[in-house]
């Protein structure tokens, strides 16, 4: 089995369906990841051990999935200076807002990079992971940019057919 590179910590098994999305993106990559649970609040001995292994290990990044106030992505930073991506979860009455808000708003000094809310922004959180990784690794920066080509390829043939109809 090759080295995990990459984390992803979720608050709440209920954020799963969500974030195998960042899997999925991983997965695509071919990018060794580990996915767990571990919440700020209620296990913050488990989140700060998850970092300490992180670091001892040789992770790259962190993804942390929080909903409500969303102090995840910040703890895990405050514990480590391996870079930590959060993807606010829509989990409350507030539709996310306060996880974004709680996500996007680190004190200077300890960043976290914010994704956008829900699916897209897990999905983005793997390709900001697999990005950086890509900054090292020649092989996996030449499949990003395959990635993209054939994202625009898409997009060209659906305008293509819209064009016709």
């Amino acid at each position: 089995m090759k080295e995990i590179q990459v984390g992803i910590v979720m608050g709440s098994d209920s954020d799963l369906s969500v974030m195998k999305k960042a899997a999925e993106i991983l997965d695509q990559f071919g990018v060794p990841y580990f996915m767990t649970v571990a919440s700020a609040h209620r296990t913050p001995k488990r989140v700060a051990e998850l970092a300490e292994r992180a670091e001892r290990e040789g992770w790259k990044a962190l993804i942390a999935a929080a909903g409500m106030a969303a102090h995840l992505g910040g703890f895990l930073a405050a514990h480590t200076v391996i870079p930590v991506i959060g993807v606010p979860m829509d989990s409350s009455s507030l539709k996310g807002l306060d996880a974004l808000l709680s996500t996007v708003q680190m004190p200077g000094g300890i960043p976290v990079a914010c994704m956008g809310l829900g699916s897209a922004g897990a999905k983005n959180a793997g390709l900001l992971a697999v990005q950086i990784l890509a900054c090292f690794d020649d092989s996996l920066r030449e499949k990003v940019i395959q990635y993209r080509k054939e994202q625009a390829r898409e997009v060209e043939e659906k305008a293509s057919r819209v064009e016709r109809a």
